[in-house]
């Protein structure tokens, strides 16, 4: 192992951008394998090739500029995805609701029959069942 250490010394290194790229790499691989196509093999190792010498570069700014710009990209999604495992996480017990007026989402708990909601944002009042 002392000489992956010494090979990866003044180098680059993995980041989320990699990880991304060798899931790629994966899933194009495997639908190749599974329905047929064997021109989405080959399609399959470019990714591959892209997060190894990403992996490999010396030119750590570059690399570093091009994970800010993924994380950027990728940040609206990210964001959906937990809200979207926060309210999964959370359908037994509460309900939540949009403002009218602003949009914004109100948690409120289950079982409570119709209720007045107020809107901590704009005061707006409007009812709903829960």
């Amino acid at each position: 192992m002392n000489w992956l250490r010494k090979l990866m010394i003044g180098r680059y290194g993995s980041d989320q951008l990699s990880i991304a790229l060798i899931i790629i790499s994966f899933i194009l691989s495997s639908i190749a394998n599974l329905v047929g196509i064997p021109i989405l093999a080959p399609i399959g190792y470019i990714p591959l090739g892209i997060c190894l010498y990403r992996i490999l570069s010396k030119d750590i700014a570059k690399r570093r500029m091009e994970n800010y710009k993924f994380s950027i990209l990728i940040s609206p999604l990210y964001s959906r995805s937990k809200k979207i495992m926060k309210r999964a996480k959370d359908f037994k017990t509460h309900k939540y609701f949009k403002c009218p007026t602003c949009n914004v989402d109100l948690r409120l708990p289950k079982g409570k029959g119709k209720i007045t909601i107020y809107c901590p944002k704009c005061k707006t009042e409007f009812s709903r069942k829960t």
